[in-house]
Order: C-alpha cells, then sequence, then structure tokens
C-alpha cells in the first residue's frame, strides 16, 4: 500500500509546526511504520532539529527545485526515520518556480516514485502560503493543522483553509483536512479552552488526539538533534504525540497514553464536550 502524504501547514509561524511534524513523525516510526520527513522550510528547522547544519546538506530540496538532483537523491536515514533536508537556499526557489510550468506539482510528481517504499511522508510546510506550501498542499493526502490556542490562531487556520480552498478546485480535489493539533496547550486559563472550543465548532474540524501540552523540552531537544521520542522522554507532549500518530495510524486509542497526556475524560469534556460514544450511553441510560 502506497503511503500516505501529510502537509504539516500554518501560515501562522511559532505553532509548533515543525515540532508536531517532527514528533508526530518519530511517534509513526516508533510503531513500526517507514515514515519519510520531508523539509520545505527555507529556515530548515526541522533539518536543524535532527542535528544536521543545513548549510551543510547538499543536496538539498532546493536541488530538486533547479533540476540538480531528484528528491530521491536528497534523502539522508536518520535512525528510524529518513528526512529529505532543506537549508536557505530553498528561500530562492519561489522566484525559480514562478518561472516554472506545473509548479504547484513539483513535490506531488518527485514523491510518486517514493511512496511504494514508505508508510507514511511527512512534509513540513513553510509558514506562509506561497508557491512551497501550495506544492506540499498539491502533494498532500491529508493536511494536519497545529494550532496554538490563542486568540490569533483564528487569522491563520482562517487564510490557510481559504487556500485549501484553492488548493482543491485546482491542483489536489483529493485533500482532505484531518483536522487540528492543539500545541503548546496550558488547561489552565479558561481562556486557552475558550478558544480551543471556538476553533473547533466555528472551523467544524475535529480535534486529532489529545492537546499537547506545554513542555520547556521540546524548546531544548533541537540541541541534542533528536526528538524527545527518541530519547524516550515522558513528559506530557510525547504521550500527545504518541497519541496523534496512533489515531493517524488507525489503532485503537490507548487509555495510558491518554492519561499520561492529561486528557482524562473529564478534561476532554470541559473543552470539546463529550463523545458521541459517551452521548449515546448517557441518552440509553435516561431512556432518550
Amino acid at each position: 500500500m502506497a503511503a500516505t502524504v501529510y502537509a504539516v501547514a500554518n501560515q501562522k509561524g511559532g505553532v509548533g509546526k515543525t515540532t508536531t511534524a517532527l514528533h508526530v513523525a518519530a511517534a509513526m516510526a516508533e510503531l513500526g511504520r517507514a515514515v519519510l520527513v520531508v523539509d520545505l522550510d527555507p529556515q530548515a528547522c526541522l533539518t536543524f532539529s535532527l542535528g544536521y547544519d543545513p548549510d551543510e546538506m547538499s543536496p538539498s530540496f532546493n536541488d530538486t527545485v533547479v533540476g540538480r538532483a531528484k528528491l530521491v537523491d536528497t534523502i539522508v536515514q536518520h535512525g528510524e526515520i529518513d528526512v529529505a533536508p532543506a537549508n536557505i537556499d530553498l528561500a530562492g526557489a519561489e522566484v525559480t518556480l514562478l518561472s516554472r510550468t506545473g509548479r504547484e506539482y513539483l513535490l506531488r510528481g518527485e514523491l510518486v516514485e517514493l511512496l511504494d517504499s514508505y508508510d507514511a511522508v511527512f512534509i513540513d510546510c513553510a509558514p506562509s502560503l506561497g508557491v512551497l506550501t501550495i506544492n506540499g498542499l498539491t502533494a498532500a493526502d491529508e493536511l494536519l493543522i497545529p494550532v496554538q490556542c490563542e486568540t490569533l490562531s483564528h487569522r491563520g487556520v482562517s487564510q490557510l483553509l481559504e487556500t485549501v480552498g484553492d488548493v482543491r478546485r485546482l491542483t489536489n480535489r483529493a485533500l482532505r483536512v484531518r483536522g487540528l493539533i492543539a500545541t503548546m496547550f496550558d488547561p489552565r486559563p479558561r481562556h486557552t479552552r475558550e478558544v480551543l472550543r471556538d476553533l473547533l465548532s466555528r472551523y467544524e474540524l475535529p480535534l486529532i488526539g489529545p492537546p499537547v501540552r506545554k513542555s520547556i523540552r521540546f524548546a531544548e531537544s533541537p540541541s541534542v538533534g533528536v526528538s524527545m521520542i527518541g530519547t524516550g522522554s515522558d513528559v506530557p507532549g510525547t504521550a500527545a504525540y504518541r497519541s496523534i500518530a496512533r489515531e493517524l495510524a488507525g489503532l485503537p486509542a490507548d487509555e495510558g497514553l491518554l492519561a499520561a497526556a492529561g486528557w482524562s475524560p473529564e478534561q476532554r469534556d470541559r473543552v470539546v464536550g463529550p463523545s458521541a460514544e459517551d452521548r449515546a450511553a448517557t441518552d440509553g441510560a435516561s431512556g432518550g
């Protein structure tokens, strides 16, 4: 079976997009899946987070853009996951691609020969809605939207969904918005919970897995060149990413992981309301 391709995107920066792409990919690999991560961001934060100096990476995706290398030739094996790295040269790709016929389909075409070699491909998109992000959305089967639970999140999600509408109309009719991933979540302020509830209801999108709790450890992990999944960290956020990976892989929820993520039924009900199963059980008990 060919890989499922996930674009991880939000045009608003600082929402934990790269952290999410890396840790969900690592958690998926932990489940025994063959995983490729494509760094589509000129800032190359994902490449750096895996311990590489982006300036030393050659070839990179920019070489694919300008026709010097196939995507398959840029791939580096990194532990349990493979990575197609980026570097700052990719910043010039926007200009290069503007003069290229079929520019939106470049990444999609390069992935064709790789899909049978992987179970999942994660594309870490740039924090913009330019031609690189359009490439990621055109190549993807599903879109994962990391959001920080603050008021400005609405703007990022709204603009991204407008772009998704254009992509579905013009370059990728099959693109599915899988849902939101709540990042840097602090359950204590009421405002945080209210923003997440509002995002889910306003855009009629599901929450994927439990919210990822805020932890300084995520900010520190790039310095060691490995994900917190790889280090065996047991902070609530890693349990959340493992739960998210299980959901994407179609595996049943692990109650132990949900508890470790701080996602008790009571907490879930306070944020997103009772599940359909819980509502049905309540209705049955009341004779409804």
